[in-house]
């Protein structure tokens, strides 16, 4: 990315928010879900957030196994086919566990609600879901998150694990995107 490909971006949730956020998620996850859970991340948007998480949770007295899972709905596509897909598959056995499934963002519902699924189908004990943002307003499933940190305006967002072509995972913040850069 060129200088003058560089997009504007306005903090929507400064990193302060995203800490405090996260510690109260960790206390409610903990109260819901006892000690003894396996954390699932969907990657790649929610590593940022999942590390956190995992930390807080140790914190609130969590010894969490830890996994983590691919899955696309875009293949080499720019639009979602609406199809999601398992390209990196978990290696702990789910059976009879409670699972603790982490995303990034929710939207559509298609990618947490298929896997879901497919731990129950699985034989996992219990599935609960917690993710950094909710965009409800781009809902075509009736999924719900159990456990959420912040509501999410109809924006572009990025940072904190979230991307635009790849770029600005590394953003401490969750910003939108104002404005797109162009060519100088």
């Amino acid at each position: 990315m060129n200088a003058g490909d560089k997009p504007e971006i306005e903090v929507l949730y400064a990193s302060g928010e995203i800490a405090k956020r996260i510690e109260e998620l960790a206390e409610d996850i903990a109260a819901s879900m006892g000690p003894d859970i396996l954390v699932i991340a969907i990657l790649k948007g929610s590593f940022v957030f999942a590390a956190d998480l995992i930390r807080a949770l140790h914190h609130a007295g969590i010894n969490p196994q830890i996994d983590f899972m691919a899955l696309s709905s875009y293949g080499d596509k720019t639009v979602s086919s609406g199809n999601v897909v398992i390209t990196r598959d978990i290696v702990d056995p789910v059976a009879g566990r409670q699972i603790l499934l982490i995303d990034d963002i929710l939207e559509s519902g298609r990618t947490l609600s298929f896997a879901t699924g497919e731990l129950i189908a699985r034989g996992a004990g219990m599935v609960k879901t917690c993710l950094m943002l909710d965009k409800k307003g781009k809902r075509v499933t009736d999924f719900e998150a159990d456990f959420v940190g912040f509501d999410c305006p109809d924006r572009f967002v990025v940072g904190y694990g979230l991307d635009y072509a790849h770029y600005f995972r590394e953003l401490p913040y969750i910003g939108y995107i104002v404005r797109r850069g162009t060519e100088a």
